[in-house]
């Protein structure tokens, strides 16, 4: 009787032991990183344990919801969109957002994910709806900004934070893609006609003003040339004449040293006077020559001092 209660007394011990230890293990909680568990009481919303260590009432209290705070990306399925002038196109997209309240995330919206989803789709089908198909290639940016701003203000109530949106694809039909591409092979062929005559017209400015370069250069060496034959010329010109003239000095001299140039330097000095004469008979002035200067001497004395009489005037 004694060992039954011994053993009695030992699986009780034991037993309590472990209820003691399934009490503490199911209060200690160990909340991760990033993330943060509703706790319920009851049925009832008792707090939010954010990261690290925390303590819950055992059988009593009980994990509800384990929401992440991390950015998650959520892809947006592909769906028709008409545009401001009817065309039909082919959009998705990927969202990036995070929960900011887990207990509104928990109790404002029954999946938060999927609520997001159908919100981004359609916010971006009335966005698109707004803009003509030229506009949703070149304002991409533009439009992402405007879907996670009319998101963020539909999805507040749920907690939800949209951090961006990004489209992926936006697929017009066959035909708007023909054309598209037919524009655009157009303006390439344009714009390197475009280029090519600037090219062009660069090139020809060049060589004009290279030609020019060229003509005023040519131009300056052609002067240069012509004066410096010109000043060749003139003084090959200047030593011809001084030559010639030097030469008829040493011929006059040479004559002048013999009887028949001592007459013809007389002829020629008498012919003077006579000229002379004549000029005097013109003004008004009268000159008297000596009437015995008959011979030839005496006339080319009389002549000398005639001639030196005009050169006195004239001075």
């Amino acid at each position: 009787m004694h060992q039954l209660e011994l053993s009695l007394s030992a699986i009780i011990s034991v037993v309590f032991f472990i209820l003691i230890f399934l009490a503490l293990k199911n209060a200690i909680k160990f909340v991760p990183q990033n993330r943060a568990w509703i706790i319920e009481r009851f049925g009832k919303y008792q707090s939010t344990k954010e990261a690290g260590l925390n303590f819950i009432i055992p059988f009593i209290d009980s994990i509800a919801a384990d929401r992440s705070l991390k950015e998650q990306a959520q892809d947006v399925p592909s769906q028709s969109v008409i545009t401001k002038d009817n065309i039909s196109l082919a959009v998705d997209g990927v969202l990036y957002f995070r929960v900011l309240d887990p207990y509104k995330a928990t109790y404002g919206v029954d999946d938060y994910n999927f609520a997001v989803t159908q919100l981004a789709k359609t916010t971006m089908r009335s966005e698109l709806g707004k803009m003509d198909l030229d506009r949703t290639f070149e304002e991409r940016n533009q439009l992402n900004a405007s879907i996670v701003s009319s998101i963020n203000q539909a999805a507040e109530p749920w907690g939800i934070q949209v951090l961006r949106y990004e489209i992926k694809d936006i697929v017009p039909p066959n035909s708007i893609m023909e054309s598209m591409e037919a524009q655009m092979k157009a303006e390439r062929v344009v714009k390197r006609a475009q280029i090519l005559e600037s090219e062009g017209d660069r090139q020809a400015a060049i060589n004009v003003a290279e030609g020019q370069k060229q003509s005023k250069v040519l131009a300056a060496e052609a002067d240069k040339e012509e004066q410096v034959l010109k000043a060749q010329g003139e003084a090959k010109a200047i030593l011809s004449v001084a030559e010639a003239r030097a030469e008829a000095l040493k011929l006059v001299g040479h004559t002048a040293n013999t009887t028949p140039g001592q007459k013809a330097i007389q002829l020629d000095l008498a012919s003077k006077a006579i000229d002379a004469k004549k000029a005097i008979a013109k003004e008004s002035s009268i000159v008297l020559l000596p009437e015995s200067s008959t011979d030839t001497t005496g006339i080319v004395a009389s002549a000398m001092t005639i001639i030196n009489s005009l050169n006195n005037r004239k001075t």
